[in-house]
């Protein structure tokens, strides 16, 4: 019995081989194309994310050489950094409320985008997408919540007698984290938005008329039962850069409420990052908080594939 197992074993194992000496000798041109892609993916992705694993069991300042340290950083991390507490809990406030809704945000917008005419459809579809093309636009957003009379919020309001005297938005704690979520919603609109844009326009509209011979009445059916299962790829790409955005928040808040913020008010596990390992060369510790931040956007992200896998197949 053993042996025929290990002869099986042996077998498969051959037939293996062959398969892939044979997909290699078929598609030898595909692969020689793919292959600075896969260069240019490990030196820049794989490496790195291994190199900070490395790093964060050690200690390392960039003038001497990295020292083991164990798990003292991630000690010191979960319990004696408490600003690293409040870093998670402001990351965790924009991931729950920017993630979700400018995930929906941007699908609905992309649905109710799609029933336009082509030449209107471009026209929108760029206004919209706008935020996300121009990089640094959010900066609008501290005149519109300048804390002196000439903010355009602080103008508003005084006009209608709201408020006696300028509110300092940008630096107030109070009001901070809030005027913050308002701008990552006005910017959610990204490239998930565009993936869905295209999902929507590749629809096969036979199956919308299937659908209406099976008994689906009105529009909200058909996205239900026909569009939304036939978009698995797209909203499954899209809730990937939804949640890369929503966890990678840093550089608008750094802009508009200051590094560090009042009281830490917007401060983020990407702030708390950069805080380690560019002002105080702590990268060992750095790295852990990187590796911390990085197993959390996995962990969300494989329960996102999950949900959105089995979506429809009841």
């Amino acid at each position: 019995m053993d042996i025929t197992l290990k002869r099986n074993s042996r077998l498969r194992g051959r037939e293996k081989r062959k398969g892939f000496r044979g997909s290699l000798r078929k598609n030898g041109v595909s692969y020689l194309m793919l292959l600075p892609y896969a260069l240019i993916f490990f030196v820049f992705i794989i490496l790195p994310v291994l190199a900070s694993i490395a790093l964060s069991f050690t200690n390392f300042n960039m003038l001497q050489m990295p020292s083991f340290a164990g798990i003292s950083n991630y000690i010191r991390l979960l319990v004696d950094d408490d600003v690293f507490t409040v870093a998670v809990t402001n990351t965790l406030i924009f991931a729950v409320v920017t993630g979700p809704i400018g995930y929906l945000l941007s699908f609905v917008l992309a649905w109710f985008i799609n029933e336009l005419r082509p030449g209107l459809r471009s026209i929108v579809t760029l206004i919209f997408y706008a935020p996300s093309l121009a990089g640094n636009v959010f900066f609008i957003w501290k005149f519109i919540f300048s804390g002196d009379v000439y903010g355009v919020v602080n103008s508003f309001l005084m006009s209608l007698g709201i408020i006696n005297e300028p509110v300092r938005w940008l630096a107030d704690p109070q009001y901070g984290l809030g005027v913050m979520i308002v701008v990552l919603l006005w910017m959610s609109a990204g490239a998930g938005f565009l993936t869905f844009i295209a999902g929507l326009q590749a629809m096969d509209h036979e199956l919308f008329e299937a659908g209406a011979i099976d008994g689906i009445r009105n529009r909200f059916q058909e996205l239900w039962y026909i569009t939304l299962p036939q978009m698995k790829p797209q909203l499954l790409l899209g809730a990937v850069f939804t949640i890369s955005s929503a966890f990678a928040v840093g550089y608008q808040c750094s802009a508009l409420t200051g590094f560090p913020s009042t009281d830490y008010s917007t401060h983020t596990v990407l702030l708390h990052i950069l805080d380690y390992s560019m002002t105080r060369f702590e990268m060992g510790y750095a790295s852990a908080i990187q590796v911390v931040l990085f197993l959390a956007m996995l962990a969300v992200w494989y329960l996102t594939n999950k949900f959105l896998s089995n979506w429809g197949t009841d």
